[in-house]
């Protein structure tokens, strides 16, 4: 797998994880409140991955593709969520 793939489908999956259950837990009037905490959450899980590697080759392409990938899965599930309501 590349370092790519394999350094952005962990935080992928965490914040996947966080989102299903900020659905399944938090009260209907909290749902945005949790989703900005989970977005700015995987923010810092991002960077935090992203210097754990300690490779500058490539740092921005990961960084972007982890972050944005982060923000279109929070806002689908805000999408769903609002919808849902």
């Amino acid at each position: 797998m590349p370092l790519k793939i394999a350094s952005v489908l962990p935080v992928w999956i965490l914040v996947l994880a966080a989102t299903i259950t900020v659905a399944l837990v938090t009260p209907v009037d909290q749902f945005f409140t949790w989703l900005s905490i989970v977005l700015a959450a995987s923010i810092i899980l991002t960077f935090c991955v992203q210097l754990a590697i300690r490779r500058k080759e490539g740092f921005n392409g990961r960084l972007s593709l982890s972050a944005s990938g982060s923000f279109l899965i929070v806002a689908v599930a805000a999408l769903i969520l609002w919808l849902a309501r």
